[in-house]
């Protein structure tokens, strides 16, 4: 009896606990979601990027190859003119010579010369000359002919390798332009899945993404490979309440960003004007903030070493374009910002 009346009572705390658990918010404090992203886009991403920079490379190599050809086959070409010239001109010798040999002999046989000439002997060495004269320009001109022949093969095969490069060309120029579409096309269906989190508060958690093994000989990078600056630290602007607290790296959504140096990160958040972003702490008291991401690579907590990937750029928050937002902090929180260029300066990191 004991047993029977304890059963209802224990599937009334299971009931309590299930009921507990499904109350509980699925985020944990509703910023930010270890373990849960959607690793499909943002891994699409990072290879398709990895694909375009090796597109982009046997591109410009083929295309390199492809002019060297050109140049050789035009280098061939103008030795083939020349020695097309200097056999005319052999030519035209050898034809000045018959003819003085017609005008001067009237056409007769040498035995002819021979018996009418007063001094036979004289005759016979300008003769002599004569021949002499011919049997070079026959050599003259079977070198050059052989030479021509030569030339004509040779800048046959030049021509024929240029346009044969031309062609693979054409063909990795539509395999690299294939790619950047698809890569275009997966860079935002990644920033509307960054939106949706913004929208909804919450980020996707970490994506880890096969990141290439980097060594860095420093201690610090820049928070991205490949950039152009825009908008400075201290810059005014209307979309900013005061001066603009960090230095904007205008890149492509999707973009790989670095971790500038060791640290651990402190924050992972979705939502407000920084969109998606994070903050890493270094030693020595410094913080750094990237915002505006598309998504992240990296869990709260986490230790960072330099160079590695630590989310993917966007335009999440309130931006105006894909770009990084970076800040260098004295505190984990905006307002107590330092101008990064230098700072990064002082550490190695030219901008």
């Amino acid at each position: 009896m004991r047993l029977t009346r304890r059963r209802p009572l224990l599937v009334a705390v299971l009931f309590c606990a299930l009921a507990v658990l499904a109350a509980r918010p699925a985020d944990g404090d509703g910023s930010h979601a270890p373990g849960h992203g959607s690793p499909s886009v943002s891994a699409e991403v990072a290879r398709l990027y990895k694909e375009a920079a090796k597109a982009t490379e046997q591109y410009e190599a083929g295309r390199e190859e492809a002019e060297k050809q050109r140049d050789l086959a035009q280098r061939l070409e103008e030795r083939l003119d020349r020695e097309r010239q200097q056999a005319a001109g052999l030519r035209e010798d050898l034809g000045r010579i018959a003819s003085s040999q017609y005008r001067d002999g009237g056409g007769l046989p040498l035995t002819a010369h021979m018996l009418l000439a007063d001094d036979p002997e004289q005759l016979m060495r300008g003769q002599r000359v004569v021949q002499h004269a011919e049997v070079a320009l026959d050599q003259a001109l079977g070198r050059s002919e052989r030479a021509e022949a030569r030339l004509a093969r040779d800048e046959a095969k030049a021509a024929a390798a240029w346009k044969k490069l031309e062609q693979r060309n054409e063909e990795l120029a539509a395999l690299k332009q294939d790619i950047e579409e698809k890569l275009e096309s997966a860079r935002w269906k990644l920033q509307g899945e960054a939106d949706a989190s913004v929208t909804a508060g919450s980020c996707r958690g970490a994506v880890r993404l096969d990141q290439p093994p980097a060594q860095y000989t420093t201690s610090w990078v820049a928070p991205v490979e490949t950039y152009e600056l825009s908008a400075s630290y201290g810059s005014g602007g209307a979309r900013w309440a005061n001066r603009h607290t960090g230095q904007d790296f205008a890149v492509p959504i999707g973009t790989p960003v670095r971790a500038v140096g060791s640290g651990t990160v402190v924050k992972v958040s979705c939502g407000g004007a920084f969109g998606i972003e994070i903050v890493v702490e270094h030693p020595g008291g410094y913080y750094t903030q990237y915002a505006h991401l598309a998504a992240v690579a990296v869990d709260q907590g986490e230790r960072v070493s330099p160079g590695q990937w630590i989310g993917q750029s966007g335009t999440s928050g309130n931006s105006t374009g894909p770009h990084l937002h970076f800040e260098v902090r004295v505190t984990p929180e905006m307002g107590s910002s330092v101008d990064p260029v230098p700072w990064l300066a002082g550490r190695g990191v030219t901008l």
